[in-house]
């Protein structure tokens, strides 16, 4: 009888030191995005932080902290260090981190596998790129007089998400040059509104924003979506986009045939790694399972949520958003992209743009 009782006071005093470490009142959550304020990710964040605070207990403050440098390598490296496991601070990473980390970059000092636990939220997205009217083009009638033409794309780096304009530009046979150190696609974005470049892209957060306002002013000409790979390994259109073409199909459009080759192949292997997982919501390693799941259950109660419904089509677009441990399935996948795939772009970044590995 005695054991009984005494079982019967751990657990209670279990239940509830799991309860107190999963009460953030008073507190803030600092949530930490490795790229410039502005860009896709930064407004993902901003647009989850009030939700994410209803949604946790305690309703704390959670305050987005952009830490950009090193292509995101440099804030997720700090991040990767932290042994603060109290549920304060959160990561959230992008396509542009993944890659350097898939490709071997030299500054990557993080691993995926020790978040493999603590991811509590994925979210799909996608991309749209576009140019500048002062390039004659306005309708893919006109794609003869883009690729005469010189274009200029503001890029975080070779390694980073930028592979995937990178490379299409260049399979669609267009003269892109890339201007190299920009700190966020809002960087990019900044560059092409003042004129200094004439192509670029965003992604779907921040697409929807340019849409309303360049290409409703007729500043920017939307060329295309990535479009998203689908079970079967397909592309197909982006639902968020749905009257864009995706990439495969204006190729085709061009040149009267599918894309082909070692070069279509690495990326579309990276568009499923960058775009199907794109963004992601880690705790820092060792964080407890009763810390995890409380912001499981918080984004959980979050999707579920009418607010989150109503909103989250012109705030993230038309994506699904995965918590609990289906998130962990698809950072597992995320982080497995094709080796042949990745033993060619590390050879083309090499032989194109000098990347050391």
């Amino acid at each position: 009888m005695f054991k009984k009782f005494v079982a019967t006071i751990v657990a209670t005093l279990i239940t509830a030191s799991a309860s107190m470490a999963a009460d953030f009142s008073g507190k803030t959550v600092e949530w930490l995005i490795p790229f410039k304020a502005g860009g896709g990710s930064d407004k993902w964040a901003r647009y989850y932080a009030p939700l994410l605070s209803k949604a946790l207990p305690g309703n704390p403050n959670v305050v987005v902290k952009n830490c950009p440098g090193g292509g995101s390598t440099t804030c997720t490296n700090q991040f990767a260090s932290t042994s603060n496991g109290d549920g304060l601070t959160i990561f959230g990473d992008s396509g542009s981190t993944k890659f350097p980390y898939l490709l071997g970059d030299q500054r990557v000092k993080y691993e995926y596998k020790d978040w493999m636990k603590t991811i509590v939220l994925a979210t799909p997205t996608g991309g749209v790129a576009y140019v500048s009217p002062k390039t004659g083009y306005k309708t893919p009638a006109d794609f003869k007089k883009l690729k005469g033409r010189e274009l200029k794309y503001g890029s975080q780096g070779a390694t980073s998400l930028d592979i995937i304009p990178l490379l299409a530009f260049e399979m669609a046979g267009l003269n892109v040059k890339p201007v190299f150190g920009m700190k966020g696609r809002s960087a990019g974005r900044l560059a092409f509104e003042r004129g200094e470049t004439n192509i670029d892209y965003q992604t779907s957060s921040s697409y929807l924003k340019v849409e309303k306002t360049l290409v409703k002013e007729g500043k920017a000409i939307p060329l295309f979506s990535w479009g998203v790979v689908n079970s079967e390994g397909n592309i197909e259109r982006d639902p968020t986009f749905p009257n864009l073409p995706h990439f495969a199909e204006y190729y085709q459009q061009a040149y009267g045939k599918k894309p082909a080759g070692p070069a279509f192949n690495a990326w579309k292997s990276f568009l499923a790694s960058g775009f199907s997982a794109q963004k992601m919501v880690f705790l820092p390693k060792g964080t407890s399972a009763d810390i995890v799941n409380t912001y499981r259950d918080a984004f959980a109660k979050v999707l579920a949520s009418d607010e989150f419904k109503s909103s989250s089509k012109k705030g993230l677009g038309v994506y699904k958003q995965v918590t609990g441990p289906a998130a962990e399935g698809i950072l597992k996948a995320a982080i497995a992209a094709d080796p042949k795939s990745k033993e060619w772009l590390k050879n083309y970044l090499t032989k194109k743009y000098g990347v050391k590995f």
